[in-house]
C-alpha cells in the first residue's frame, strides 16, 4: 500500500518492535503537525540478540519499503541496536534521505549527574558496537560509566511479560551497583534501549526517587525538528500510520496504552 496521506510526505520511524513507540511519542509531542509511518518489525525481534548482518538486512528492507511505498521525507531509526549496526550503511545507500538515529543518552546523563557515576542499561549488541565504544571513550574522562547488558529485557517488554520484566530489572539493577546521591553511588541511569522506558516504573521502584532516569526520546525529536527545517515544507495533518511484521494487535494495544493513539495496524510482509 502506498502513502495513505496525500497532503505531504510523512516521516518514517522503525524499531524491532514496540520500543520505538517511546521515540514516536516524543516525536509527536515535538512535531504535532507532522505525519508519521511507524514500522514495528516484531516478526524479526529482538534485534539486540541478533548479529549485525541480520539487523542491517532488516533495516534495509524496511527503509526501502518506507521510501517506495510511503515516500518518506526523513527516517528515524528508533532502535539503538539498528542505529549501531546499520545507520552508516543506510546513509551510504540513501544519501538523499535525512536519517536520524538514536544512541544511549550519555551526554544528557553527564549534564544531570552530580556523583559522576552513571549506569547504562542496554542490549549486548549496543554495548559491543564500535559506535557505542567510540561515544563511551570520548566521554569516559568525565565520569565513571557502569555498563550493564540486559539480555532478554527488551523481549520481555515486547511480550509484556510482567513477571519477567520485574525479575530482570531487579537482576540488572543489582548487577549495575549501588544507586543513590552519595559519593561513589550511581545517581543517573541511562535507558540505552528504546524499549526500556516502558519499564521505567519498575526501574524507578528499584533505584529510588532521587536517581535520574534518562532516555533519548526528547533528544531525537529535537534533532528531527532541526533536520526538518532544511526541507521543503508540506501540508500535514498529524496522521500516524502503524505497520507491523508481527502481531498487529500487540502493537495496537501498546500504541493505545502508551501514546493514547487508537489506530488500526496494517500487516506488513517483509
Amino acid at each position: 500500500m502506498g502513502n495513505t496521506n496525500p497532503t505531504g510526505q510523512p516521516i518514517g520511524v522503525f524499531d524491532s518492535g514496540i520500543g520505538g513507540l517511546s521515540v514516536l511519542k516524543a516525536l509527536r509531542a515535538e512535531l504535532p503537525q507532522e505525519d508519521f509511518v511507524y514500522v514495528a518489525d516484531s516478526g524479526h525481534a529482538p534485534y539486540g540478540e541478533r548479529d549485525d548482518a541480520f539487523v542491517i538486512e532488516c533495516s534495509q528492507r524496511i527503509t526501502q519499503h518506507l521510501r517506495t511505498q510511503h515516500h518518506i521525507k526523513a527516517l528515524v531509526v528508533a532502535c539503538n541496536t539498528a542505529t549501531a549496526a546499520a545507520i552508516d550503511v543506510l546513509r551510504q545507500a540513501n544519501p538523499d534521505l535525512p536519517i536520524i538515529g538514536v544512541e544511549p543518552a550519555l551526554k544528557p546523563a553527564l549534564a544531570q549527574s552530580q556523583t559522576r557515576r552513571i549506569g547504562v542499561l542496554a542490549t549486548r549488541s549496543t554495548l559491543d558496537s564500535a559506535k557505542f565504544s567510540a561515544l563511551l571513550a570520548s566521554l569516559a574522562p568525565q565520569a565513571d560509566f557502569v555498563c550493564q547488558p540486559c539480555d532478554g529485557l527488551a523481549d520481555a517488554i515486547e511480550r509484556k511479560d510482567t513477571s519477567k520484566i520485574i525479575a530482570l530489572c531487579a537482576d540488572y539493577i543489582r548487577a549495575t551497583g549501588q544507586f543513590g546521591l552519595k559519593d561513589g553511588q550511581i545517581d543517573t541511569l541511562v535507558l540505552g534501549c528504546t524499549h526500556y522506558p516502558f519499564a521505567s516504573d519498575e526501574l524507578r521502584n528499584l533505584v529510588g526517587p532521587g536517581v535520574h532516569l534518562i532516555d533519548n526520546g526528547a533528544a531525537v525529536a529535537q534533532q528531527t525538528r532541526r533536520v526538518l527545517r532544511e526541507l521543503q515544507p508540506h501540508r500535514h495533518t498529524g496522521h500516524c500510520l502503524l505497520l507491523s511484521t508481527g502481531d498487529g494487535k500487540h502493537l495496537q494495544r501498546a500504541a493505545r496504552h502508551w501514546l493514547q493513539l487508537d489506530a488500526p495496524v496494517q500487516s506488513l510482509a517483509l
